[in-house]
């Protein structure tokens, strides 16, 4: 159902909304002849699926996501794996090394899984990229480039191909080296011998028989079929002829495959009039700044970012700046759950025009009713989990339900699922980088007075209450920067070099509690 006119999205600064307006504009408004729009993500399955590659899923149903906000005209959203292509290099993440390298060259979906659960490494990696989709509940039909050639539904473009050949070399040639250009040709004969995807260059061609004939490694001529999975496309070549033979709308790709794009545009108009919208956007670093990569396996997976942070935080990294290059390491998760929970509040109070612009309206993720959070955020959680090391959820409900008895498990869904987040995240990435500040004579007689203030606080006393004693304690002590009095605080209470608003901490952990923690330091300092 149509929600919003035209005049309406068109304030709307959202960039889904405004791809969703131009693909609209593309389309003149008017209902493609089959009858849908159509979406596609491409998928290289030659090593694990990382979030790169989810990313581009996400990142198009938003889109879809718009546009039917806009217009009532249907749309449909493929997955497209190219499990055709011939595994060039291997993984280093992958088991069984030896064995796939027997297997170089071949198609991916007729080379056996390397993890032994499959019939076949393409039919692995597929599997595990369509769990992750499935997990998010996307409205998608995935497609296998194995199945596409094989069932003949590529069959008549690839004939098209065939009729378009030297136009399509005009264009691919230019953009080749000397010597790649001597062996250059769109279509990649598959051996019936080897199974390998050949790079060879064309012998001769027959467009009324639809067949291209090659020499094998013997020196033999060898015709094949251009159709029913006998040979396959370069990928520049191959990315145009499946716009063509799906009539594809619209494709997000990595901002290095910009000059790709453009020659696959340039061949998908020799076949055909008509080419998709196409977006690209910027790629995933890794910790230290580089592409992340299925080959190198330097970035997240989707697994390990589901294990610190459910499914709404990874959606909203998706979402944000999708032009710009941003780190993608566990060190972002707190911030992305902080900033998801943010925009949750701000959603439970928008109007239906306002939520237009929340990021959360486009995530394809269902928006939780009960939003009771109190100042628990996912950094607070971290910071009240570092000082009490629960080994049990209890522990940590102990110390929320003592600052709010309203909020418990049953009350505070959203808050029950980010405790064990926490208490995961703490455990493996903030316990073994604690290291503890031993305070000289005139830090310890500050903190032992600092101490001394806390004790005479009483346990009720409001975040914003406790935050103004602190900084009267501090211009009482004669310190003029309040940050080095926390900063203090931090790196020998925390035994880390940030830490949490203490006002808001105090008040949930307790004054009491609080000041006994200065009773740790002094044991460590006896």
């Amino acid at each position: 159902m149509v929600a919003l006119s035209l005049e309406q999205a068109g304030s709307i600064r959202a960039w889904p909304m405004q791809e969703a307006r131009r693909l609209l504009q593309h389309l003149q408004g008017k209902t493609p002849e089959k009858g849908y729009v159509l979406f596609e993500a491409g998928y290289g399955p030659s090593g694990l699926p990382h979030i790169g590659t989810f990313g581009e899923v996400a990142r198009t149903t938003m889109v879809q996501r718009a546009l039917q906000m806009i217009t009532d005209i249907p749309t449909r959203l493929y997955s497209f794996s190219d499990d055709m292509d011939g595994l060039r290099k291997i993984p280093g993440n992958l088991p069984n090394q030896e064995m796939l390298a027997q297997h170089l060259g071949k198609s991916l979906t007729s080379i056996p899984d390397p993890f032994g659960t499959h019939e076949s490494f393409g039919a692995h990696m597929n599997a595990r990229l369509r769990r992750f989709l499935d997990s998010f509940g996307f409205d998608y039909q995935f497609m296998s480039a194995t199945e596409c050639y094989h069932s003949g539904l590529f069959d008549a473009t690839l004939l098209k191909v065939l009729q378009h050949y030297d136009a399509i070399m005009a264009i691919m040639l230019p953009s080749l080296g000397e010597e790649r250009q001597e062996t250059y040709s769109p279509f990649l004969p598959i051996c019936p011998e080897t199974g390998v995807v050949l790079q060879v260059p064309m012998e001769s061609r027959d467009v009324q028989a639809g067949t291209v004939t090659y020499r094998d490694a013997k020196g033999k001529l060898i015709e094949v079929p251009v159709t029913g999975g006998h040979c396959k496309l370069q990928w520049k070549a191959d990315w145009a002829m499946r716009w063509v033979a799906l009539d594809v709308d619209y494709e997000m790709y990595g901002k290095d495959l910009i000059p790709s794009a453009e020659l696959a545009q340039a061949i998908a108009q020799e076949l055909h009039p008509k080419t998709p919208v196409l977006f690209n956007y910027e790629h995933f670093l890794d910790h230290e700044g580089k592409k992340i990569s299925k080959s190198k396996g330097n970035g997240l997976t989707i697994d390990e970012w589901l294990t610190y942070a459910p499914t709404e935080s990874l959606a909203l990294y998706m979402y944000q700046s999708p032009r710009k290059a941003k780190r993608l390491h566990f060190d972002v998760i707190p911030k992305q759950m902080d900033e998801y929970l943010q925009y949750l509040q701000k959603y439970t109070t928008q109007t239906a025009e306002e939520r237009q612009e929340n990021p959360l309206f486009y995530l394809g993720t269902a928006v939780p009713e009960n939003t009771q959070m109190a100042v628990f955020n996912f950094t607070m959680l971290l910071n009240l989990v570092s000082i009490c090391n629960p080994e049990n959820p209890a522990v940590l409900w102990g110390f929320i339900t003592r600052y709010d008895p309203a909020l418990t498990p049953e009350t505070a869904p959203l808050l029950a699922a980010l405790v064990p987040f926490a208490m995961r995240y703490y455990e493996d990435f903030i316990r073994p980088q604690k290291s503890y500040y031993l305070p000289n004579a005139a830090e310890r007689t500050t903190l032992e007075a600092l101490q001394a203030t806390l004790q005479t606080l009483p346990e009720t006393m409001a975040a914003a209450d406790i935050q103004n004693a602190l900084y009267d304690f501090a211009r009482a002590q004669g310190i003029e920067d309040t940050k080095s009095l926390f900063h203090l605080i931090y790196t020998t209470i925390f035994g880390q070099n940030e830490g949490p608003r203490l006002g808001s901490f105090i008040a949930i952990y307790g004054t009491k509690a609080s000041a006994a923690l200065f009773d740790r330091l002094k044991e460590s300092l006896s």
